[in-house]
């Protein structure tokens, strides 16, 4: 499975991701923004899209988390 979610309140705003493998690279976008793997994202109200790319070995996978933010929070 490639496609997960999670819910967030502008409180929790950190996206770390962790490959199993120490030599993969990770690249992660929120919409169309990168975000430095470890960083703040600036979540909008509703449903945010997260991309993370795990590059391995000449080998792409890519990863979708819907990240929902509770309006008003």
């Amino acid at each position: 499975m490639t496609e997960y979610t999670a819910a967030t309140t502008n409180e929790a705003d950190k996206v770390t991701a962790t490959a199993t493998d120490g030599d993969a690279e990770i690249a992660i976008l929120l919409g169309d923004t990168p975000v430095e793997n470890g960083e703040n994202a600036t979540w909008a109200e509703g449903e945010n899209t997260l991309t993370i790319t795990v590059s391995e070995y000449g080998a792409e996978t890519d990863y979708t988390v819907t990240v929902t933010m509770t309006p008003g929070a």
